[in-house]
């Protein structure tokens, strides 16, 4: 589709340059519009994923494929049939508390769908430090860790001091008042003193979970002629 006056145009050739087809981010789509551009990119991919899907969106991409699977929660919809292991290591995916779950979801389920082994260590946020300093010994064996939290979001800056690897945190928007719908956590996380952390937007655990597969993909799938799970497309 090429025509400028077009509403949508799929980005059919971004797995070859990045690694990763292009994801459907879902809200304020009609269903036409999402249905057309699910269309496109299932067409050419064994692999897909849409954020922000709500339950009836869903339901609209699965008159396309049966197979399509959805997290209500995390509000992801996705196709994972090419399960071809992309990442070097584990990526471990770390929540705060539960009902930060969601946010966490939506960054596993976006890792795994790249290519990734997740483990997920879920509720051992700084108000039980106990909790966490049981799953030290797991977590020190990722290559990756995602940490979401939300309230004053001090969990990342204690794994920050405890692992060597990488950390991506991803502020969420639990909690009270002065949380500020998550700009309280997202400054703090900001603000941390322990070294070698990143930051994302308020509850994009897509962000952090796409952020996180590409530091942990092999050698070699760099993108950049990059087949992946991308079909050949040369008739079209």
């Amino acid at each position: 589709m090429t025509n400028q006056a077009a509403e949508f145009w799929p980005d059919l050739q971004r797995e070859e340059r990045i690694g990763f087809a292009e994801v459907i981010y879902c809200e304020g789509k009609s269903d036409e519009q999402l249905a057309k551009i699910a269309a496109q990119l299932l067409a050419h991919h064994d692999n897909l994923l849409a954020t922000r899907c709500s339950q009836r969106q869903y339901e609209v991409m699965l008159t396309l494929n049966n197979k399509l699977k959805y997290h209500a929660s995390a509000r992801l919809a996705y196709l994972h049939e090419d399960k071809t292991p992309r990442g070097r290591g584990k990526i471990a995916v770390v929540s705060a508390g539960t009902t930060d779950v969601p946010v966490a979801e939506e960054a596993a389920i976006t890792a795994e769908v790249m290519g990734n082994q997740v483990e997920r260590h879920y509720d051992i946020g700084v108000a039980g430090l106990h909790r966490l300093l049981q799953r030290q010994e797991a977590l020190m064996q990722a290559e990756v860790v995602v940490a979401v939290a939300g309230m004053e979001g001090a969990l990342p800056s204690v794994l920050g001091g405890l692992l060597a690897a990488p950390i991506i945190a991803v502020p969420t928007s639990v909690g009270y008042g002065a949380n500020l719908q998550g700009i309280t956590a997202l400054l703090a996380m900001l603000s941390s003193c322990a070294p070698g952390i990143s930051v994302v937007n308020v509850d994009n655990g897509f962000g952090a979970g796409y952020a996180a597969a590409r530091i942990n993909r092999k050698r070699g799938h760099e993108g950049g002629g990059h087949e992946g799970t991308r079909r050949d497309t040369k008739a079209h």
